[in-house]
């Protein structure tokens, strides 16, 4: 597994990085339901005989992978799944990569047997290292990521990032993300308008909110994954990789996709400081120019957020 996660550091930033194509043989899987169909490794897209790669079949549509990372999520892990499963679009798989919770995590994911297409349960080496072994699990055409403690907005949030996708051919899509209180999701504290993107948006401040993020998997195979050297801002690279420095074009869709609940690393004190440091590192390591107005600029785009908030209707 140690050569196959190099594949993740090239020495030159400007290498194209891909997934080893037995990734999914080094992966020790302590617990696995539901195992799929195809097992095959992260190659990119599965279409049906006949069709051309990242094509989309008129009846069976696109597939799309949810990946959940979790550890000692037992609080709030059923409310995820439910929110994927209550998910009107029907082409998709739900795979879950456990970092080797002790609280009862595991026996909650395996009540939903048959639900969940690949959940596998081992230490990692942080949360990129995992979110790096779900890419390695999925076969769908669009692969996106949502958190242990975060459920979709409406039953139509993937329905929504797949038809944004297919009219407008962009290679991902991203929405509006809200923060709600941690026991009462109905109480809205911050609403992220993420907004359309604009070239050089990143050097303003900007960045679209990562559980609403959705990528074509043949983006991930030409351009890599998270990079695990990352503690907090592993996402924020990613993006600014994909999306800035090499132009991948994605769709805006102005309405709540995800309900995250307030709290984790990245918005205590010492998190936001880590954090801030790996968004330094992440434009200097992938060539870019970084300047002091990006934190002045997201400061300003915080506290709007905090200031303007939607009443719940209006996200519901």
């Amino acid at each position: 597994m140690t050569e196959d996660l190099a594949r993740f550091q090239p020495k030159n930033r400007d290498e194209v990085r891909v997934f080893s194509p037995t990734w999914h043989e080094h992966v020790k899987v302590t617990m696995m339901i539901a195992p799929a169909k195809d097992d095959r490794p992260f190659y990119g897209p599965v279409n049906e005989p006949g069709m051309a790669p990242g094509s989309v079949s008129p009846s069976n549509g696109m597939k799309v992978s949810i990946v959940t990372v979790c550890f000692n999520s037992a609080a709030t892990i059923e409310d995820t799944i439910r929110s994927v499963r209550e998910q009107k679009y029907e082409h998709l798989e739900h795979i879950i990569v456990d970092g080797g919770s002790t609280d009862g995590t595991q026996g909650i994911v395996g009540r939903y047997n048959g639900r969940i297409k690949k959940f596998i349960s081992e230490p990692d080496r942080g949360i990129y290292d995992a979110m790096n072994k779900g890419l390695g699990l999925a076969t769908g055409d669009v692969v996106g990521f949502l958190n242990a403690d975060d459920v979709y907005a409406s039953s139509t949030a993937i329905s929504d990032i797949v038809a944004a996708m297919h009219e407008d051919g962009a290679d991902g899509a991203y929405g509006d993300l809200v923060y709600v209180q941690d026991h009462n999701s109905d109480r809205v504290l911050r609403y992220w308008r993420a907004g359309e993107y604009r070239p050089r948006a990143f050097f303003s401040g900007w960045v679209p909110p990562h559980p609403t993020f959705f990528c074509r998997a043949a983006v991930y195979r030409e351009l890599g994954g998270f990079d695990p050297a990352y503690r907090i801002a592993g996402d924020f690279e990613l993006m600014l990789r994909f999306i800035e420095k090499n132009g991948v074009r994605v769709q805006y869709i102005p309405k709540p996709l995800v309900r995250m609940r307030a709290g984790g690393q990245a918005n205590r004190v010492r998190g936001i400081i880590q954090g801030n440091r790996e968004i330094v590192r992440a434009f200097r390591s992938n060539g870019l120019e970084f300047s002091s107005r990006f934190f002045c600029s997201k400061l300003i785009r915080k506290m709007r957020q905090l200031l303007w908030k939607p009443s719940v209707n209006l996200i519901s």
